[in-house]
């Protein structure tokens, strides 16, 4: 009868030492992805409300003439966003970017 207690005991240990901070981290894994899902889709609500990037280009959002567009070198290149056409040769973004709409709520790109 002692050899089933200590087999009981061996088993309990287990369950205590083991299984349960297995099934803990695994509740806190689902919860943090849960949450991260949420953020993501609050992101992205947020971005899009305010300013739709690709499908609204700079000289809509501050209104410029029809002449200013003309001259403007990212009205010619409607394929890059506006912040990399007005890039410094340093490679540096401009202040008045840095501070635009577009260019904070515009999607991170992701490595690949």
């Amino acid at each position: 009868m002692d050899w089933l207690i200590t087999v009981f005991t061996m088993i309990i240990g287990i369950l205590l030492r083991v299984v349960i901070p297995i099934a803990a981290t695994i509740l806190v894994i689902t919860i943090l992805k849960w949450l991260d899902d949420r953020w993501k889709k609050e992101a992205d609500l947020v971005g899009a409300a305010e300013v739709k990037v690709g499908n609204v280009g700079c000289w809509d959002i501050m209104n410029c003439s029809a002449e200013k567009r003309q001259q403007c070198l990212a009205y010619a290149s409607p394929d890059k966003p506006c912040w990399q056409v007005f890039r410094k040769t340093d490679g540096q973004l401009q202040e008045r970017c840095i501070g635009c709409d577009i260019f904070r709520h515009a999607p991170v790109p992701v490595a690949t």
